[in-house]
């Protein structure tokens, strides 16, 4: 692409180029940089890439776009804007034709529950016949294809890359998380949403945010322009006090989704359990019979999200009977180890006081025996929200081990003492920081119909220490456990 092209993409009002010439790639990584490319300084938390555009340049890079002037050869182009991250949003955007115009994109963003929700989408858009892309925090995948994801949105100019590999593969739809940190860091900026979903939001993150309005603020934007353009739908879950706000802050198209009927979208003569949910789901266009394998009412929020969505998009209702039916399961959500012939054995991603309510809650409905619950807290994150878990499950559980999650940086110790604080006095609990040693000790001390709940890292097949990063799978690891109680 010439380099003139590329840059009337940016509002600034770049002075005209001499000797205009052929961009070979974008990158915001000076070690990525090859000859010909355009380097992006931009400013991280710990890391700011202005710091590097002298390896950029040595690596061969001929452009620079900066937020301040650098000390440079003179034949290098320095193109200066405001902000470097927005810059690069749109760059990639236009490098790679704006693919999202030529998708149906569908974000989805809240606290908890957007895997779930994607992953109910995905699964109706293909009962409907169309080809499907997806990017979770688990993974990003289109046509049989496969990638690890580290973020759970992308930077922009992975995510333009990825939207490009997808319609250049077929793809018609687009179905992705979209985090705060993705919204206020102008990862999705230059992006255009088809539908944009809103399952919920409670306290994490604030290690980023700071306060609860930010985190809100930031999670707003995705239902406002410019990244919802002027067909786009919001479909909003009003079973919680954001969602309900929500709804009359957003303009245009929306479709409301709840668990009464007050919503335009409901679950009514319903029944669940540890097994299952059976019920009907009222929609503007019809109803239709509901059977899952999921469990709990926090699952029947994310099933009512992905109905919004379908219908958002026409889908008939067959297909969407057909694709909640055919979610069997969501990796690392609830997922039940079915090793254990006696007893009941979940693995969750809760990691929040919200989310590991809910899970709690969906567990004890049902359950017979005592349930045990096994979590801990990811360090270099929100410290707050780490009494609030502790209060949660023991005021929830029959009994509560306490263990290391993602120590990060911090101190596996200190991040277990400021759980314990919120634990009340009186209450049976145990203390195990190893994780495995912890999970042995919660299978080892269940009876047959108890209910073992390791919360935390659910999907995650690693742990992050202060010095490396060790393989590590709940779900291996109680496995492992489960096979020696029967042994």
């Amino acid at each position: 692409m010439l380099l003139s092209r590329l840059f009337n993409a940016l509002p600034e009002k770049i002075f005209p180029i001499r000797n205009d010439f052929k961009i070979s790639g974008i990158h915001y990584d000076s070690r990525q940089i090859k000859p010909g490319n355009v380097f992006v300084a931009i400013r991280g938390h710990n890391v700011d890439g202005h710091q590097y555009v002298n390896n950029a340049i040595k690596n061969g890079a001929r452009v620079l776009v900066v937020e301040s002037i650098q000390s440079t050869p003179e034949n290098i182009i320095q193109i200066k804007v405001d902000d470097s991250r927005k810059a690069l949003a749109l760059l990639a955007a236009r490098y790679y034709d704006n693919p999202s115009d030529h998708l149906c994109v569908i974000g989805i963003t809240g606290t908890n529950g957007k895997t779930t929700t994607a992953y109910l989408i995905e699964n109706i858009l293909v009962a409907g016949g169309y080809t499907t892309g997806v990017i979770t925090t688990i993974e990003y995948r289109y046509k049989g294809k496969i990638f690890p994801n580290p973020l759970t949105t992308p930077e922009s100019l992975d995510l333009q890359q990825i939207f490009f590999q997808m319609k250049t593969n077929g793809v018609t739809h687009v179905i992705m998380e979209v985090s705060s940190h993705a919204l206020d860091l102008y990862r999705v900026y230059g992006c255009t949403f088809n539908v944009s979903v809103f399952t919920n939001l409670s306290q994490d993150h604030l290690d980023y945010h700071k306060n609860m309005d930010h985190y809100w603020t930031c999670k707003k934007r995705l239902f406002l322009p410019p990244l919802s353009i002027k067909d786009s739908f919001s479909v909003i879950n009003c079973d919680n006090s954001y969602g309900k706000q929500l709804s009359g802050d957003v303009s245009g198209k929306k479709i409301l989704v709840g668990l009464t009927d007050h919503h335009q979208i409901y679950y009514k003569q319903h029944d669940h359990s540890l097994s299952g949910i059976t019920g009907t789901v009222i929609t503007p266009n019809g109803k239709f019979h509901l059977s899952s394998s999921l469990t709990g009412l926090h699952n029947v929020q994310n099933i009512l999200c992905a109905t919004g969505a379908a219908i958002a998009l026409n889908i008939d209702m067959l297909s969407i009977e057909q694709g909640i039916s055919e979610t069997r399961f969501i990796p690392g959500r609830l997922e039940r180890i079915t090793e254990a012939s006696d007893r009941y054995v979940f693995v969750d991603y809760a990691h929040t006081p919200d989310a590991l309510e809910n899970v709690i809650q969906a567990i004890r409905q049902f359950k017979t025996g005592r349930l045990i619950t096994l979590f801990g807290c990811g360090g270099d994150r929100d410290r707050t929200k780490r009494p609030l878990m502790g209060k949660v499950a023991a005021s929830l559980s029959d009994f509560c081990i306490v263990t290391s999650d993602n120590p990060r940086t911090e101190s596996p110790n200190q991040i277990i003492d400021d759980i314990c604080a919120g634990i009340p006095d009186q209450y049976p609990y145990k203390i195990e920081p190893d994780r495995q040693k912890a999970i042995q000790l919660a299978v080892m001390q269940s009876q047959p119909d108890d209910v073992i709940l390791i919360a935390g890292k659910g999907h995650e097949t690693y742990q992050i220490l202060q010095d490396r990063t060790i393989d590590f799978d709940d779900r291996e690891h109680a496995r492992m456990n489960i096979k020696s109680l029967y042994a």
